[in-house]
């Protein structure tokens, strides 16, 4: 074969294995287990003992990982340096945060920002609500596009294309008995959210949770993240949700406006 006519991998199809390795190490720590032995990495990431002791040794020199005195490991300072530098430079997550907490304050639920990550939504942002039972989301949490009020706007601004790319990826998974996986229910569904401009969703992917979404718009007019509040279906009736519905689309408009919109609102045709 011609070595000319050879098709190149695509950028996103290119890596070193053993960074993927070594970054699927890092993934493993989490809010409950931040600490975690050489015996329960080896588990998580199907590496050998071996490979695991040379891949955290390196992670540690650079302080991306500590050894603790009785061999656990636990995040290193780096990562949180990294985190720092991320956010500060990230406009949207700096510009939103304080966006969050007045709506969490307004609306006493938890109030999350959401953007697209490959074929899923992920949690850039996140303020706590004030009420004592709320539905737990971490910041860097990855959750399916076409479950719940967030993921569903994000899809319903979404192009066609990119639509049918979700949607078509693999089999649906029902979550609960309210999840919605026919294909036509959902662009049903997506016509009316980007008809009435916000998303609202019961026990989709949790039975006792509900959440409503709307969209943040750039200075070019597309969406580019949703607000969303999220709590315990029991406190989402129809009039609360109203009550509701103004803080978030004022939240959503606020940081639209932050963002360069100077309409706040989409100025390019929905669903392109």
């Amino acid at each position: 074969m011609n070595k000319k006519n050879e098709k190149r991998p695509r950028e996103s199809e290119r890596h070193v294995e053993a960074v993927a390795k070594t970054l699927s190490i890092l993934e493993c720590f989490t809010d409950s287990e931040p600490e975690l032995s050489l015996k329960q990495l080896t588990e998580k990431t199907g590496l050998n003992k071996s490979r695991i002791l040379r891949l955290c040794g390196t992670l540690a020199s650079q302080g991306f990982l500590i050894r603790m005195p009785w061999s656990n490991y636990q995040l290193g300072p780096k990562l949180m340096m990294l985190g720092k530098i991320y956010e500060r430079t990230n406009t949207l997550v700096s510009v939103a945060r304080p966006i969050l907490r007045e709506l969490a304050s307004l609306t006493g639920e938890s109030a999350s920002l959401f953007v697209t990550e490959a074929t899923k939504r992920v949690c850039l942002a996140r303020a706590e609500g004030t009420s004592l039972i709320r539905y737990a989301i971490r910041e860097g949490d990855l959750l399916e596009l076409y479950v719940g009020a967030g993921g569903k706007a994000l899809l319903a601004y979404a192009s066609e294309e990119f639509r049918r790319q979700v949607l078509n990826s693999s089999v649906l998974e029902r979550f609960t008995p309210s999840t919605i996986v026919e294909r036509d229910r959902l662009e049903e569904e997506f016509e009316v959210i980007r008809r009435q401009g916000y998303a609202v969703s019961k026990g989709e992917r949790t039975s006792e949770a509900a959440a409503m979404a709307a969209p943040v718009f750039d200075d070019e007019g597309k969406v580019c993240a949703v607000l969303t509040v999220t709590g315990p279906v029991q406190r989402f009736s129809t009039e609360r949700c109203l009550e509701m519905l103004k803080s978030l689309k004022a939240s959503a408009r606020k940081l639209s406006l932050l963002l360069g919109n100077g309409e706040g609102v989409c100025t390019v045709e929905k669903g392109d």
